[in-house]
């Protein structure tokens, strides 16, 4: 496996990952083409030096997975870093061979090497099954996350 950063030519493929998702059903819309949306988000992504929107390639070039990580500078702990971990996804075709632990070992690494203090993500609670896999890379529910959508 290869990671990697996304290019816009992923798009597509990312999308599709995402729209697959259970909740991602809920969430995104995809009547034909990928709308010219989801190709300005990444134009933002791409031009951010703290966002870090990452595929997954096998050894065929295929895209496998996905993932993103925000560096969040901030005052606190003495204006330490925070790595945010989110959008993680993997294809259904190759799930259960350790692509998340993978991701997640990746992604630590990543946020060491930035200085970060911490990863932290947050799973939604009608995933149970991502909630146990995080526990299990231990990753503690230390806190309650709230959110106010618009």
């Amino acid at each position: 496996m290869n990671f990697r950063t996304a290019t816009k030519h992923d798009v597509p493929a990312i999308v599709d990952m995402l729209s697959h998702d259970k909740l991602g059903k809920l969430r995104e819309h995809l009547p034909g083409p990928v709308p010219a949306a989801y190709f300005e988000a990444f134009d933002k992504i791409a031009q951010d030096p703290n966002q870090e929107l990452m595929v997954i390639e096998d050894d065929a070039k295929s895209i496998v997975g996905t993932f993103q990580i925000t560096f969040i500078p901030y005052l606190t702990y003495q204006g330490g870093m925070r790595a945010q971990l989110e959008a993680v996804r993997v294809r259904d075709d190759v799930r259960g061979r350790g692509l998340g632990t993978q991701v997640v070992a990746w992604a630590i690494k990543r946020a060491k090497a930035r200085n970060a203090h911490l990863l932290q993500l947050t799973t939604d609670k009608r995933r149970p099954e991502a909630i146990r896999f995080y526990e299990k890379m231990g990753f503690i529910a230390s806190h309650e996350g709230m959110k106010l959508h618009f």
